[in-house]
């Protein structure tokens, strides 16, 4: 069985006049937050989908507002928080095949993987590499146009003597 909850009646009413007054969307929602649980007798979940938030974002708006850390900036999720190497690292790495690439040089992965796995000390998968090279604006500039082991000649001979109208077998 869940706690029961408990809210602080100044906090409500702090709550309230800060709904009333505020012209900020953060403090409306950290208000709203508390609000609604104390007024509509609200669960975290049901909180949460009228917000149009997440549980746990909620929880965070509460403590926010009971802590009165309103004009605190947002804190940012998202970011490249388990990355091998930084943006300048990654760049000066890419350096040594940037003249290659621009001179039309075919780049092979498995060198750069290699010589990433060397850099690093340790086992890096294809995966990242396609990815560092996406990150720096590298891409396949063009697929292949044949297969490798396509024949002109066998395919010139089909066009020429190949039947003109199907017939069912």
């Amino acid at each position: 069985m869940a706690r029961p909850r408990s809210l602080d009646p100044q906090l409500v009413r702090k709550a309230l006049e800060v709904s009333r007054q505020t012209q900020d969307c953060q403090e409306l929602r950290q208000a709203l937050a508390v609000l609604l649980p104390a007024q509509t007798n609200t669960t975290l979940d049901q909180t949460a989908r009228i917000l149009g938030l997440g549980r746990a974002t909620v929880v965070r708006l509460q403590h926010a507002f009971k802590n009165r850390q309103v004009s605190a900036p947002r804190k940012v999720w998202g970011g490249r928080r388990r990355s091998l190497m930084s943006v300048e690292a990654e760049k000066e790495f890419l350096r040594p095949w940037e003249e290659q690439a621009k001179t039309g040089g075919v780049l092979v992965l498995s060198p750069i993987r290699a010589a990433l796995a060397q850099k690093l000390g340790r086992k890096v998968n294809r995966s990242v590499v396609w990815r560092l090279l996406e990150r720096h604006g590298w891409r396949k500039v063009a697929p292949d146009t044949r297969h490798p082991k396509s024949d002109p000649q066998v395919q010139e001979d089909w066009k020429k003597n190949c039947r003109k109208h199907w017939q069912p077998c």
